[in-house]
C-alpha cells in the first residue's frame, strides 16, 4: 500500500542526494521522509473523515444523555468510547474534561473520557494499522477503552469530588458553553465541509510538530541505535521492564501521532511490544503540562490519585500484551 512512498525516499536519498546506503545518516534520513509522508496521508486521510462523522454527533448531546439517563455502569463505557471518536491528545482534552465536570456529569465518567481520548482515538488507531497491523490495532483499542473505562470506575469509587479546587466552581460558572457549529442540523455536507476542512487544518497545525518531532527521533534511533541495544535491557526476561517504561515516560508529552514512529523503532530495535506500548501510553496518557492544567481544577492530591491509578493500569496492560502478542 505504501511502497510507492519507500521508492520516493529511496529515490530522494539515494539517488537525488546521493548518499550511500547503509550509513547512519542515509538510514535514518530514508526512514524520516518515509515515515513522515505515510503519517501525514494518514493524519489526513482519517481526521478528515472522523471530522464528517464528529460534525453529526454532537458533544453536547453526549453530555447531556449520559447526565440524564441511569446506565447502570455503562457510562463510563460509553465516556471511554467517546473518547475514541476525539482526536485530542492529553492537554487538548482538558477542557472537554472541564465542559464535563460543569455539565454535572460523574467525576469518574470524565477520568474515563480524559484517560481513554487521547490513548485510542481515529489518528491513533489509523496510524496503528499502518504500523502493526490489524490484529495489533484492535486489541490496543480494546485494552486503551478498558483501561479507561476500569480506570474510571476505580477514580469513582474513591469519592474525590471534594478534592476538586474551589477554582471550578468560580471559574466554570462563568464559562461559555462551546457552540455547535452545526446547530441548526440542517446544513449539507457540502455545507459542512469548508468547516470540517477548516477543523483538519487545525488539528494537523497543532500535531505535526510533535509528528515531525516523533519521526526524527525515530529516525535517529533506526539510523544510530545497534540492533539489540534495547533488547538487552528491556526484554521480556525484565520483570520490571514495564514498570520502568511506563513510569519513565510519563515525565514526558507528545501524542499517538507523535510517539507511535518511536515506537516503532523501539519494536524494531527488540523492545517486546507491550513493553513498548506500555512506554507509549505513559508518555501520550500522562504528562507534566497536562498535570499543570488539571492543577486548576484538582488539588495535588488528587492529581497525584489520578496518575497513580491510571499508571497501574498501563503497567498492568503492557504485561498484557506481551503476553498476547
Amino acid at each position: 500500500m505504501f511502497d510507492w512512498i519507500q521508492h520516493m525516499a529511496n529515490w530522494i536519498v539515494y539517488d537525488l542526494l546521493n548518499m550511500t546506503q547503509g550509513l547512519h545518516l542515509s538510514e535514518a534520513l530514508n526512514f524520516f521522509i518515509y515515515d513522515t509522508v505515510k503519517i501525514l496521508i494518514l493524519l489526513l486521510v482519517v481526521i478528515f473523515i472522523m471530522g464528517i462523522v464528529n460534525s453529526y454527533f454532537p458533544i453536547d448531546k453526549v453530555k447531556n444523555y449520559l447526565s440524564n439517563h441511569k446506565l447502570y455502569g455503562l457510562e463510563y463505557l460509553m465516556a471511554s468510547l467517546f473518547g475514541v471518536v476525539t482526536p485530542f491528545c492529553s492537554c487538548s482534552s482538558v477542557p472537554l474534561f472541564i465542559g464535563f465536570v460543569r455539565g454535572g456529569i460523574p467525576l469518574g465518567v470524565t477520568f474515563a473520557f480524559l484517560i481513554t481520548s487521547p490513548l485510542v482515538n481515529e489518528v491513533a488507531i489509523g496510524l496503528f494499522i499502518g504500523l502493526f497491523g490489524i490484529k495489533t490495532t484492535i486489541i490496543y483499542v480494546i485494552s486503551g477503552i478498558l483501561l479507561g473505562t476500569i480506570s474510571g470506575i476505580i477514580l469513582q469509587k474513591l469519592n474525590l469530588e471534594t478534592y476538586l479546587t474551589p477554582w471550578v466552581k468560580n471559574v466554570l460558572k462563568n464559562a461559555q458553553k462551546e457552540q455547535d457549529i452545526f446547530i441548526a442540523e440542517k446544513q449539507t455536507l457540502q455545507q459542512r465541509l469548508p468547516i470540517i476542512w477548516k477543523e483538519v487544518l487545525n488539528i494537523l497545525k497543532g500535531i505535526v510538530p510533535y509528528v515531525l518531532v516523533g519521526i526524527a527521533i525515530g529516525g535517529l534511533m533506526h539510523g544510530y541505535i545497534p540492533e539489540g541495544f534495547f533488547e538487552t535491557y528491556m526484554n521480556k526476561n525484565n520483570w520490571f521492564a514495564v514498570p520502568i517504561a511506563t513510569i519513565l515516560a510519563v515525565p514526558m508529552y507528545s501524542n499517538a501521532s507523535g510517539i507511535l514512529p518511536v515506537v516503532q523503532v523501539l519494536v524494531a530495535k527488540g523492545i517486546p511490544l507491550g513493553t513498548a506500548i506500555a512506554f507509549m501510553m505513559g508518555v501520550v496518557g500522562l504528562s507534566l503540562p497536562e498535570a499543570m492544567l488539571l492543577k486548576k481544577v484538582m488539588t495535588l492530591k488528587l492529581i497525584a490519585i489520578f496518575f497513580g491509578v491510571v499508571t497501574l493500569c498501563i503497567i498492568a496492560s503492557g504485561y498484557l500484551f506481551n503476553v498476547l502478542l
